[in-house]
């Protein structure tokens, strides 16, 4: 029985010949003779199911491949001459990702008919998808970090690398520190965040929040403002490079004050006053008017105080904590009777 041709791998190539072309069929341990057309080609006999062939020099069109041998000859499979101009890569979007691939990338450009590789720095794309004559999807491998640059190959040849055929591989941001590492419900601490690869920076987040504002100090530092929130939460930071590790952050709801006791005292120096609230437990400061006062907290509803000297007369009593200050409420100096 005559050979016989079931497929034809790949299916196209310049027209200046040297594709190396796989056959698949049957009988062709005998083969005497490959033809594109009516030119003879270079070839191989594998197996009695696959002959690996050169295509020799041909003119732009589908031409017929058949197989030789004493048995006759195949039915053709086809094969298509491209008159292909080297491709050109002008544009490489998004250019810039992860280390660890994973990038969907479009690649802009000229001559990407046929393309049958895209390599990233010389290592293939994990996956690719011709679109048009003019664009490639492309999915990027592991890289180092750095300038990689980026090549299509197809029947006319391996496009040039040039400053437009980049992409550039970020390591994933890292942190270290977060300071200070808590801060009011309400929001607005300035948070200095510390770490490495934190340059390009797009987005920091506490928890799901996005940071009310954020600044790119240093590829090892950024001062991020809280966004409000309640609870303890992470802190994120995205760059072209993934997204870090968390940090902690600590929300603490403001203080309240419900009660002095005594509400009242002398002029002088050292009534010990009973402050009762809630949210006490981190306090750093009481303060009467102006002056700051010794204090112990006791618990957290619960600070006692010594009250400082001062003139007679009203003064706003008020705590400070690490979720912010209380409303003031009003103590009373009474000067001592005249003699």
């Amino acid at each position: 029985m005559p050979p016989t041709l079931s497929a034809i791998s790949p299916s196209l190539g310049p027209t200046t010949g040297g594709t190396i072309v796989t056959l698949t069929g049957t009988g062709l341990t005998g083969a005497t003779s490959v033809r594109f057309g009516s030119t003879p080609a270079s070839f191989t006999v594998n197996s009695d199911t696959q002959i690996t062939v050169v295509s020799p020099v041909g003119s732009a069109g589908a031409v017929a491949v058949t197989v030789v041998s004493p048995a006759g000859t195949s039915k053709a499979v086809t094969f298509t001459y491209v008159a292909a101009a080297v491709p050109v890569v002008t544009a490489v979007a998004p250019s810039n990702g992860p280390t660890l691939g994973g990038t969907s990338v479009t690649i802009t450009g000229t001559g990407f008919t046929g393309a049958t590789a895209v390599r990233f720095a010389d290592v293939p794309a994990a996956s690719f998808s011709v679109n048009s004559a003019t664009q490639i999807t492309a999915v990027t491998p592991t890289g180092n970090p750095g300038g990689a640059a980026v090549t299509v190959t197809t029947p006319g040849g391996t496009s040039a690398v040039s400053a437009a055929a980049y992409f550039f591989y970020a390591a994933p941001p890292v942190l270290t520190d977060s300071a200070p590492a808590q801060g009011p419900a309400s929001g607005g601490t300035v948070v200095t965040l510390t770490g490495s690869s934190l340059l390009n920076a797009s987005v920091v987040r506490f928890g799901a929040t996005n940071a009310t504002s954020f600044t790119i100090v240093s590829s090892t530092q950024i001062t991020a403002t809280a966004p409000p929130g309640t609870g303890s939460t992470q802190i994120t930071v995205v760059t072209p490079g993934g997204t870090s590790n968390p940090v902690p952050f600590v929300y603490f709801p403001a203080p309240t004050l419900t009660g002095l006791a005594p509400v009242s005292g002398p002029t002088s120096a050292g009534t010990v006053v009973t402050l009762t609230g809630t949210n006490l437990a981190t306090a750093t400061k009481v303060t009467f008017g102006a002056t700051v006062s010794a204090f112990t907290v006791s618990s957290d509803t619960q600070i006692t105080a010594t009250a400082p000297a001062g003139p007679a007369g009203p003064v706003s009593v008020s705590v400070s904590t690490a979720g912010g200050s209380s409303a003031s409420l009003i103590y009373t100096r009474v000067a001592a009777p005249a003699i």
